[in-house]
């Protein structure tokens, strides 16, 4: 669903370690890398699930590192978008609210309508992980 001229690369969050200050000055590879093409990119969209109510531990962590060494935060004036999926009902919505919190502090701009949180997910997607239902597409 990507517009014309757009390009998605997605980065995957595994492997990046526990954010450590101690090693704050001495970043691993991997995530220089990740900073690195945080840095390059023209804005940011972030695709996460909520847990206990609230954003997940991994996703947080990710921030963390990214927005680490005083003076080379990756996000700062980045615009930024959420979108969440979930089983349930309303889950999403408060990690989304909780993101923005933290986007505000890191000088990003964040998108802020339209939400994108896609409830009873198992329901809209293929086996393939299309998007598959008319109404979640449209709305």
């Amino acid at each position: 669903m990507l517009p014309d001229g757009a390009a998605l690369e997605i980065l995957s969050l595994s492997g990046i370690p526990p954010f450590n200050q101690d090693l704050e000055n001495d970043i691993p590879t991997n995530v220089k890398e990740f900073k690195s093409k945080i840095m390059g990119a023209n804005a940011i969209l972030i695709a996460t699930p909520e847990y206990n109510l609230s954003v997940a531990g991994v996703v947080n962590n990710a921030i963390d590192w990214a927005s680490r060494q005083y003076g080379v935060d990756s996000f700062n004036g980045k615009p930024v978008a959420i979108v969440s999926a979930s089983i349930g009902m309303l889950r999403g919505a408060r990690d989304q609210y909780h993101l923005r919190q933290m986007f505000v502090f890191l000088s990003m701009y964040p998108v802020i309508a339209p939400e994108v949180i896609v409830t009873f997910a198992k329901d809209m997607f293929d086996a393939n992980d299309k998007l598959v239902d008319e109404n979640t597409k449209t709305s």
